[in-house]
């Protein structure tokens, strides 16, 4: 079968190779997966870089989520059937034809779903539920502003909150991407610049913006926590400035606001997994009746991936690059 892999960190369009490897078999307790569909997030461009928090030792897979299809069993594994769709093992290294995984750990896909749309479950929409959910109690009508707003995160972030009667306020850097982000729930859409926190006060009417989700570091961390109201919560989730975050004193100082941190990763290990499974479940069953959407601008297989990558680092493109191993995968969207 075909995996992919790289051996030295760098340009993902240089380095990652595709492999050809013997087939897994299913051990006691496992299954064997068909690998339908894998996207390309930024964390998987910045391992293979080598600027992600955590870093494999070399060689190492690449892919860290997806949809599977069962294609065997091993021994002592009921009550899971050949051809059933799966949720993959998360940071398994899923692009590739074939996983390994255990059976006790599987969690079904909702029959007749997107499988497109379910590749793209497990690391996205969990991080824009959970910094909603665990950091500020917000009661219908609140307000929460985020930055990278067109991001995969960004737009789980617009949907979840709207769902929950939240209003969210959605930083951008380009004027033109207003109305399709209004389209998907957006209460408001600023443009990163001088003067952002006397406009987000003026679209509030000074009522309290105490959550703001930062996914750029730098100077962007600092603008918006200075849109935040009294004891409000930053939290940072990302570094795509490549910078360090920042607050202000007067943030600090005279609104008492506060920085955290959110990585999936480190919520994905403490977790007990009866918690990981029904996030998982809540999210697939509101992406299956088409709550949350995701736009997938393109998909590739094996033997395109350095294409793929490219794709995937565009600033042009137009939603999530997925990687489909096994053949083409037409979405239901």
């Amino acid at each position: 079968m075909k995996i992919v892999q790289y051996a030295e960190r760098g340009n993902p369009v240089d380095v990652v190779k595709v492999l050809e490897v013997d087939a897994p078999s299913a051990g006691p307790g496992e299954v064997v997966l068909d690998v339908l569909a894998s996207p390309i997030n930024p964390s998987d461009v910045l391992t293979v870089t080598g600027d992600y928090g955590i870093l494999p030792p070399l060689p190492a897979y690449c892919g860290n989520e997806g949809v599977g299809r069962v294609a065997s069993l091993g021994e002592g594994v009921e009550d899971i059937a050949v051809g059933q769709q799966v949720f993959l093992p998360v940071g398994a290294g899923t692009w590739r034809q074939q996983i390994t995984a255990k059976a006790a750990e599987i969690v079904p896909v909702p029959p007749g779903t997107d499988p497109l749309q379910m590749a793209m479950l497990t690391i996205n929409p969990p991080t824009a539920y959970l910094m909603l959910r665990d950091f500020v109690r917000l009661e219908p009508g609140d307000w929460v502003i985020q930055n990278a707003s067109n991001s995969g995160v960004g737009r789980y972030v617009i949907q979840l909150a709207a769902a929950q009667g939240a209003k969210s306020i959605n930083i951008v850097r380009r004027a033109e991407l207003a109305d399709e982000l209004k389209a998907m729930g957006a209460d408001a859409v600023v443009v990163e610049g001088p003067g952002m926190s006397k406009e987000v006060r003026e679209i509030t009417g000074g009522a309290p913006v105490k959550l703001g989700l930062d996914a750029i570091g730098g100077d962007s961390t600092l603008a918006l926590g200075d849109c935040l109201t009294d004891d409000g919560v930053v939290v940072n989730y990302g570094l795509l400035s490549g910078e360090p975050c920042k607050l202000s004193s007067a943030a600090t100082i005279f609104h008492d606001v506060t920085l955290r941190g959110f990585w999936l990763a480190r919520w994905f290990r403490n977790a007990p997994i009866g918690e990981r499974m029904a996030v998982v479940t809540e999210i697939a069953g509101r992406i299956a009746t088409g709550e949350l959407v995701a736009a997938v601008d393109s998909t590739y297989d094996l033997d395109h991936i350095s294409d793929a990558l490219a794709r995937s680092m565009a600033g042009s493109r137009d939603g999530k690059v997925l990687v489909t191993p096994n053949g083409p995968i037409d979405s239901q969207v």
